[in-house]
């Protein structure tokens, strides 16, 4: 990673909604290959940052440079379009759909037959069970509903989906938030595979155990702001809680409460 240059470099972005100021000053950058965590508690501008990466909103002020060049996306498409993918907590998927029609949903393949197209079955049904076997998952059939896999199932769908599609950059919105052990598990090992293919990903969290299980470096968001950010080893995770928690505003309190709190 250290020999590598940053994919996305993000630099002084801020986000202000009239008065409010989500971003004061976010600065990071992403490597391709490496699974970079963004902690924050809620409140901290997570969500406001996914939004600024991914063409949701135009930051108020700052720069993001992609692939080594200035770049404002207009929209979500535009960001897409250029390999920034965001997998959301809710998935954008139809449960009563096939895993299949979910895997292929707005880029569905088609064969010609006489004057008309029709959508490919045999062409998605490969693909979907090629790509979700190459996450770890092996499923009963692409035609099942994909309301009847399990919520780390539907995540590794959305995941393979965004790399099958192209992503260089994958944005992950608190994936195991909902998640079981087992589940959750199976979703930061996903994680794994897709970063050792050279996709950099931004795994959003506040789960401090799970971002150090796959993560390779930290950045913790704390209103607006990032307090930093360290690599792996460089930082326990009693650390990274305390930071997140703001432990520094808790000792101020303590000290001014007389050790009370």
């Amino acid at each position: 990673m250290a020999d590598t240059k940053p994919i996305v470099e993000m630099k002084n972005i801020e986000k202000h909604f009239g008065s409010v100021i989500a971003l004061a000053g976010v600065s990071l950058d992403i490597h391709p290959g490496e699974c970079h965590c963004l902690l924050g508690d809620n409140g901290a501008g997570k969500s406001t940052f996914i939004k600024a990466l991914s063409g949701v909103h135009a930051p108020t002020a700052g720069e993001i440079f992609y692939e080594g060049r200035p770049m404002r996306f207009a929209n979500p498409r535009d960001a897409i379009d250029a390999g920034i993918a965001t997998v959301y907590q809710d998935l954008a998927m139809i449960p009563l759909m096939s895993v299949a029609r979910n895997f292929f949903m707005g880029n569905e393949p088609t064969r010609k037959v006489g004057p008309f197209r029709f959508f490919d079955h045999e062409h998605a049904n490969r693909v979907t069970m090629e790509e979700m076997a190459k996450m770890g998952i092996s499923l009963r059939s692409p035609d099942q509903a994909v309301g009847t896999l399990s919520g780390g199932e539907r995540q590794t769908v959305a995941i393979a989906r965004a790399v099958y599609f192209g992503a260089k950059v994958l944005i992950l919105d608190e994936p195991t938030s909902a998640l079981g052990v087992r589940q959750t598990s199976n979703v930061l090992a996903t994680i794994d595979k897709v970063r050792k293919q050279g996709v950099a990903v931004v795994f959003i969290t506040h789960n401090v155990r799970h971002a150090l299980a796959v993560g390779d470096r930290f950045t913790v968001l704390n209103r607006g702001k990032t307090l930093g950010t360290a690599r792996r080893g460089e930082i326990t995770s009693e650390e990274l809680q305390d930071m997140m928690a703001g432990g520094q505003e808790l000792a101020e309190l303590e000290g001014s409460l007389g050790g009370t709190v």
